[in-house]
């Protein structure tokens, strides 16, 4: 059942995502070679627990750390560990925070200095997805358009296309209807309807879209071992069209990326 929020809902959802964006901009100024992924996540649950809010992912489902760090091949769920990032290596943190009752959580993929050309690429494409992803999250459509977008872009530039993993409904759960596929077709799925609150969260491989859990129980990893990319924006449907509840805007701040994607998606000036 999708459980629709209300104007005043919206924006108490906008806090709790706006907790995870700060905190992945803190995170930007830590992302470099030498740093460990459990030095960052000490880091992530000092800093949420500092702006009022709680780890959404800490002991949730058994999950044992505040973040998600997820190096390389790994796609998704790879737990932070005591190996120093290195040059050229890429990282897709997800986070999680609480705040009002309701989660945030998104996610974005790091360049650890400088990284292969052909795998900024698939960063930037799989950014891309993001927003074409979200512009299809709008009256009328339905789940499958999303899914249909995000897929054909993507494979149209060779990319995998992960299946077992997908975006979700958001709220006082982290994980909420409707399941929020990366592939579709178009008119196929739920309808989407005003004051739905998602997460949409393509997971791209450079090489094949299978993948596969390695023995901690958690990280999957592309079955390939090429790099994967993984992208997530909070988003509310308001007066039909979508609404961004997240941004990316702290990290651009940190790195120095100047950048208007988020325009069309909000209908204020975000103040940092």
């Amino acid at each position: 059942m999708i459980i629709t929020k209300s104007l005043e809902e919206i924006e108490l959802m906008r806090e709790s995502a706006l907790v995870v964006s700060k905190t992945l901009g803190m995170l930007a100024n830590e992302v470099k070679p030498g740093i460990t992924t459990k030095q960052l996540d000490t880091l992530a649950e000092d800093f949420i627990r500092a702006q009022g809010a709680v780890p959404g992912f800490l002991g949730l489902y058994g999950c044992p750390s505040t973040l998600l760090t997820s190096v390389n091949e790994a796609v998704v769920h790879g737990l932070p560990t005591d190996r120093p990032l290195e040059e050229g290596d890429v990282v897709a943190i997800d986070c999680g925070a609480v705040k009002n009752d309701f989660y945030g959580d998104h996610a974005y993929t790091f360049e650890v200095g400088e990284v292969a050309p052909e795998t900024k690429k698939l960063l930037q494409v799989t950014k891309e997805s993001l927003y074409i992803g979200i512009r299809e999250f709008k009256q009328g459509n339905r789940v499958g358009d999303i899914g249909y977008a995000i897929q054909n872009y993507c494979e149209s530039y060779g990319y995998g296309v992960v299946r077992e993993l997908v975006g979700h409904g958001l709220g006082k759960k982290l994980h909420e209807d409707p399941e929020v596929p990366n592939y579709g077709k178009r008119g196929r799925g739920k309808k989407l309807i005003e004051g739905m609150t998602i997460a949409i969260e393509p997971m791209i491989n450079m090489g094949t879209h299978q993948v596969k859990q390695l023995s901690d129980g958690w990280t999957i990893v592309t079955k390939d071992a090429k790099p994967s990319a993984h992208f997530e924006h909070n988003i509310a449907m308001v007066d039909g069209k979508p609404e961004l509840l997240s941004t990316f805007a702290y990290i651009y701040e940190v790195l120095g990326i100047q950048s208007d994607e988020e325009k069309e998606f909000r209908k204020n000036e975000l103040v940092l």
